[in-house]
């Protein structure tokens, strides 16, 4: 949970009597607007209670926030031999208060303070909380200059281009930073939101630098490399609108701690549910499930923007949608509400929305957009799923070879490291893995044989083609980099995401595991799933000690092949005819 409530107690202490300040975190500025509403929610207020927290709630979250806490430990010792004296961490303290007053402490003396402070917690002021991974002195040994806030993620903060502002790790000042012609900026905007919260906090506290019109405003990110610091202008104007982060910033934090206020003294709230995309990964999802469908809204099966003009139109829930002629238009005329649009939705935008909301009622899983989808098929085919650990490898990658007789054994293959990652062993893996393909490959162009490879949602499958081809340059069997492209761009490879999403309207989600059932598919685990796979692995491989466990290991190469095979009887049933026992749109 992103923010401080009513119902919280301070770091394990009582409950006050008075409800205490609403304090943010940064996070709350990137996080849904309902959210905020229900974490500040009186307690006895919520029907249901707060949804379930910790390591039970979702392990693939305890996961990674394990990881990135390890990332951030295992730099601070970096910090401490690479700078020396010029470095000190705030001592260890139990609660967020006790840790803000020993940063406090130390920041003000009584002896010399160091260039470079680790692990500091800001004071709490102005509806914000927040700590900080580096606190970087703007001038260096002069006690007067303020500090710059410097974070540490575990997601990469580059790609490979020019322009990013760069330091070295030894060097983690702006002051020794320059333009890097090997990179260019990956803006997140959680990280870069979060150095505006922190700047906030340090000029609230009185440590910030001084200001002065014109003057930048540094903010440091290490990302999943950490081999630079990138640094960022806070002042400085970007993206379309041209506002600076501080500027987006401000307006985000006034809107979300006026949510958050509003519900702590339970007045009428300034978040209504509906939703989004976020809603999947949402612990509150249940409860504002629960009240959506409750009243039926729109928004169960028409999201985001095509929601909100909707209900401009006075069209506010699934069975009011699902009743409207599409050849009639909407009914009433456009809101004044600049935040709602014009309401114009219109022509096959509003037929496939009264279709979805059809289909939504009858509990139709698929709905046909087309005919008759078309999905290219070959001489010889190959299905391919990659399984992978955040952003430490791609520690599989799994093969269904179908077809022409090539003279290689058809059907699943497996090319995988159980060394944990991130390990040199994975170059190894995949290197055999592309070693495979493009034997298949020369063997179906000796005998003119078309071959096409598919996979489903190629997003994950290009990443870690690409990111594999970089990182194990030189190793056995891994292409240069054009190699990879070139096979990305060819005829050859072929994404079915976007063939389903072409062919059909998806009530229910358009990912693998909603729509390879249609087809007739079923995975082997009932328990069969991304965030899953995660905790399967980190058993396989004992990453948390103890011993690997080989029934985990026995379990995700099963998973896997069931990927593969359901690509395989998706792509196959979507050129049969039994696709055609999908509804057509224009029959509901």
């Amino acid at each position: 949970m992103s923010t401080t409530t009513a119902r919280e107690a301070d770091d394990g202490c009582a409950p006050a009597a008075a409800p205490r300040p609403v304090l943010l975190d940064a996070a709350a500025t990137t996080r849904c607007r309902r959210r905020v509403h229900l974490e500040h929610v009186p307690v006895e207020d919520l029907p249901g209670g707060p949804p379930p927290s910790g390591d039970d709630a979702d392990p693939g979250v305890a996961m990674r926030r394990a990881d990135a806490a390890a990332h951030r430990a295992e730099l601070a010792a970096r910090w401490a031999e690479l700078l020396g004296a010029h470095w000190t961490s705030v001592p260890p303290a139990s609660g967020s208060r006790a840790r803000a007053e020993a940063t406090e402490a130390l920041l003000s003396g009584p002896g010399p303070v160091p260039d470079f402070v680790g692990g500091a917690e800001l004071p709490a002021a102005e509806g914000r909380r927040g700590n900080v991974e580096v606190l970087v002195r703007a001038e260096r040994g002069d006690p007067c200059s303020g500090w710059w806030p410097l974070v540490v993620v575990r997601h990469r903060v580059t790609d490979p281009g020019g322009g990013a502002l760069t330091s070295p790790l030894d060097r983690p000042h702006p002051a020794a930073a320059a333009p890097d012609d090997t990179r260019r900026i990956r803006t997140v905007t959680r990280d870069v939101l979060r150095l505006a919260h922190l700047h906030r906090m340090l000029r609230a506290a009185g440590l910030a630098p001084p200001e002065s019109p014109g003057a930048p405003v540094w903010g440091g990110v290490v990302g999943l490399d950490a081999d630079v610091v990138v640094w960022i202008d806070l002042a400085a104007p970007s993206g379309s609108g041209g506002r600076s982060a501080l500027e987006t910033y401000d307006g985000r934090h006034a809107d979300r701690l006026a949510v958050a206020e509003a519900a702590r003294r339970r007045a009428p709230a300034l978040a209504e549910p509906s939703r989004i995309t976020e809603c999947r990964r949402c612990p509150w999802w249940p409860t504002c499930e629960a009240e959506l469908r409750a009243v039926d809204d729109v928004s169960l099966v028409v999201r985001g923007d095509a929601a909100l003009r909707l209900r401009g139109r006075g069209v506010t829930t699934v069975r009011e949608l699902a009743a409207l002629d599409p050849a009639m238009g909407l009914p009433g005329p456009p809101p004044d509400d600049p935040e709602v649009g014009d309401g114009a939705l219109e022509g096959a935008e509003l037929r496939e929305a009264v279709a979805l909301a059809r289909a939504w009622r009858r509990d139709v899983p698929l709905v046909r957009r087309v005919r008759r989808p078309a999905v290219a098929r070959g001489d010889v085919e190959v299905d391919v799923d990659m399984e992978s650990l955040g952003e430490d490898g791609a520690y599989l990658w799994g093969v269904l070879l179908s077809g022409v007789d090539i003279g290689l054994e058809p059907g699943y293959r497996g090319f995988v490291t159980w060394d944990p990652l991130p390990t040199r062993d994975e170059g190894r893996s995949f290197g055999e893995f592309w070693t495979w393909l493009t034997d298949v490959r020369a063997r179906c162009a000796e005998r003119g044989l078309v071959l096409r490879a598919y996979c489903y949602n190629e997003q994950a499958e290009n990443r870690w083609l690409r990111a594999s081809a970089e990182r194990f340059a030189g190793m056995a069997g891994v292409p240069p980099a054009a190699e990879i492209e070139e096979f990305i761009a060819s005829d050859a490879w072929i994404d079915l995401f976007p063939v389903v999403s072409d062919a059909f309207l998806c009530p229910h989600g358009k990912g693998l595991k909603r729509v390879a059932p249609s087809a007739g598919f079923s995975w082997h685990d009932p328990e069969a799933g991304g965030e899953n796979s995660m905790r399967w692995y980190r058993d396989a491989v004992a990453l948390d000690g103890g011993e690997p466990d080989t029934a985990q290991r026995e379990r995700l190469l099963v998973y896997n092949a069931d990927d593969v095979r359901a690509t395989w009887t998706l792509r196959t049933w979507l050129t049969s005819d039994r696709v055609l026992e999908v509804p057509f749109l224009e029959d509901l």
